[in-house]
C-alpha cells in the first residue's frame, strides 16, 4: 500500500514540474535528500524517481522558456570548473573503467542538477522554500532519530536510509549537524510562535540523534559547531548558558557504552579505527603526489591494484576523510578547485551578513549566512573523517549562498552596493 501510495503521489507531482520548473526543483532535491523511495517497499524503491523529475523540470524550463537570465557567481562557476577537472581525471583513471564511469555519472549528475537549482533560484521566497525542503528532507531522520533514542535510552545506534549515501551512522551524523543551524535559521525566520516551538523540539531531537550515531567525528563537529555558535552570538552569556544545559542534559542522558566510545577520541593512537584512518590517509597522499595532475581517478583508492602502486598490500577501502578522498583520487587541481567551492561559500555567507548589517530589510540575509557558517564548519570539522566529498546536499547549501548573495546586493545599503564585488552578476 506504501507503496502504491508513493508511486501515485509522484504521478501527481511529475506533471506540475513540467507546468512550474521550480517546483521540479523542490521535487528533486526533496528525493536526492530524504531518498524517500528508500523507505518504501516494491517496484517504486528502484525506479529512477530523480532523472525523471529532472527530465520534466527540463520539459518545464524549455515549455517557459526558463530561465531567462542566469545567475553566474563564483560557486556555478566553480562547479562547472569541477564538471571538467572530474572528466578529465576519469578519463584518465587507473581503477576499473565500469565502475569509474558509473561514480563519474552519478556524480555529473549531481553537478549538472545544481547549476539547474541555480537557475531558478531566483528571489528570497524560492530560496527560503528550498531550505524549508532541505531541513524537511534531513529533519525527517534527526525527528524519528531523537525519538528512538528516547525510547531505548540512546542503548542503540540511529542509522540513516539503506542504499543512500547517509546510510552509515557516521554519515547520517553528519547531515544532521550540517542541518541543524539550518534549522535555526527557520526559527529565526518564522513569524509562527507554532511553527518556532516545533523547529526547537526538532532541533533538540536531532542533536539527540547525532549523539546517539554513536559517531566521534559527530561529536568532535557538535563541539565545533556548539563553539563557534557560542562566539556567533548576540548575547554569549545567554547563548553559553543554553549551550551548556543543553549539552549537559544530552550528555547526562546517554549510557556508560556510548560515553566509553566517545573517550576513545583521547587515545586514537591505541584505537584500530583511528590508525587504519592514518593509514588509509596516507595512501591516497601517495597517490595524489604520484599522479598530482590526475590522482588514481573514481574508486582508486577502493581498488587493490591501485593502491599496491604506492603501498603493496595495503588497505583498499573507503577513505574516510573528505580532503584525503579528493586528492587521492583526483589530484591537486582538482581539489583546489573542490575547495574553492567551500571558500566561495564561506565567503557569500560572511558577506551576507555585512550585507544585512547596513541593511535592515536583508535580515534574512544576515541569518542565513551565520547559520551557514556553522553549516560549513559542522561539514569540514565531521567531513575530516568520512567519505562526503561528493555530498549534493552541501554543495546545495553553497549553490543556495551564491544565489542569495545575488538577491540581496541589489537591495542592499547603497554604501554596500558600491563596494560590492562583481561575483553575483546575471547575464541574458
Amino acid at each position: 500500500m506504501r507503496d502504491l501510495a508513493f508511486i501515485a503521489t509522484m504521478l501527481l507531482l511529475l506533471p506540475l514540474a513540467v507546468v512550474r520548473p521550480f517546483v521540479g526543483v523542490l521535487l528533486w532535491c526533496w528525493i536526492a535528500f530524504m531518498n524517500p523511495h528508500r523507505l518504501v517497499w516494491g517496484p517504486a524503491a528502484e525506479m529512477p524517481w530523480a532523472v525523471a523529475v529532472m527530465a520534466a523540470t527540463l520539459l518545464g524550463c524549455m515549455l517557459a522558456g526558463m530561465p531567462r537570465r542566469l545567475d553566474v557567481n563564483a560557486v556555478t562557476m566553480l562547479v562547472v570548473a569541477l564538471m571538467a577537472c572530474v572528466t578529465m581525471t576519469t578519463w584518465a583513471a587507473l581503477g576499473p573503467p565500469e565502475l569509474v564511469w558509473e561514480k563519474y555519472e552519478s556524480v555529473m549528475k549531481v553537478l549538472f542538477g545544481l547549476l539547474v537549482v541555480g537557475a531558478l533560484l531566483s528571489d528570497r521566497w524560492r530560496i527560503h522554500a528550498l531550505i524549508w525542503v532541505m531541513v524537511l528532507s534531513l529533519g525527517y531522520y534527526g525527528v524519528r532519530g531523537g525519538i528512538f533514542s528516547l525510547a531505548t535510552g540512546g542503548n542503540y545506534r540511529v542509522w540513516g536510509p539503506p542504499q543512500t549515501m547517509i546510510s552509515d551512522n557516521n554519515h547520517l551524523a553528519a547531515a544532521l549537524l550540517v542541518t541543524l543551524p539550518l534549522m535555526n535559521y527557520l526559527r529565526l525566520q518564522s513569524a509562527h510562535q507554532i511553527v518556532r516551538v516545533g523547529l526547537v523540539a526538532a532541533m533538540s531531537l536531532t542533536l539527540l540523534a547525532v549523539l546517539a550515531s554513536y559517531s566521534r567525528g559527530a561529536l568532535l563537529g557538535l563541539v565545533a559547531v556548539l563553539g563557534l555558535l557560542w562566539l556567533r552570538g548576540r548575547n554569549k552569556l545567554v547563548t553559553g548558558v543554553a549551550v551548556v544545559l543543553v549539552a549537559a542534559g544530552a550528555l547526562a542522558f546517554m549510557p556508560p557504552a556510548w560515553t566509553e566510545r566517545m573517550v576513545g577520541i583521547a587515545s586514537y593512537e591505541q584505537d584500530e579505527s583511528s590508525t587504519g584512518r592514518l593509514v588509509l590517509w596516507g595512501i591516497s597522499w601517495r597517490l595524489a603526489l604520484q599522479r598530482p595532475l590526475l590522482g588514481g581517478g573514481f574508486t582508486g583508492p577502493y581498488n587493490q591494484a591501485v593502491v599496491d602502486t604506492v603501498e603493496p598490500g595495503g588497505p583498499a577501502r573507503a577513505v574516510h576523510s573528505i580532503w584525503f578522498e579528493l586528492l587521492g583520487e583526483h589530484g591537486f587541481p582538482t581539489f583546489f578547485v573542490w575547495l574553492g567551492l567551500t571558500l566561495a561559500g564561506l565567503w557569500y555567507a560572511t558577506r551576507l551578513v555585512g550585507l544585512a548589517r547596513e541593511s535592515p530589510g536583508l535580515t534574512w540575509a544576515g541569518d542565513l549566512g551565520r547559520m551557514a557558517q556553522l553549516s560549513i564548519a559542522a561539514y569540514l570539522v565531521s567531513g575530516s573523517f568520512l567519505s562526503l566529498s561528493y555530498w549534493d546536499y552541501y554543495w546545495t547549501l553553497l549553490v543556495v549562498l551564491g544565489a542569495a548573495h545575488s538577491v540581496a546586493v541589489p537591495v542592499a545599503a547603497p554604501g554596500w552596493r558600491m563596494r560590492a564585488p562583481a561575483a553575483g552578476w546575471r547575464t541574458a
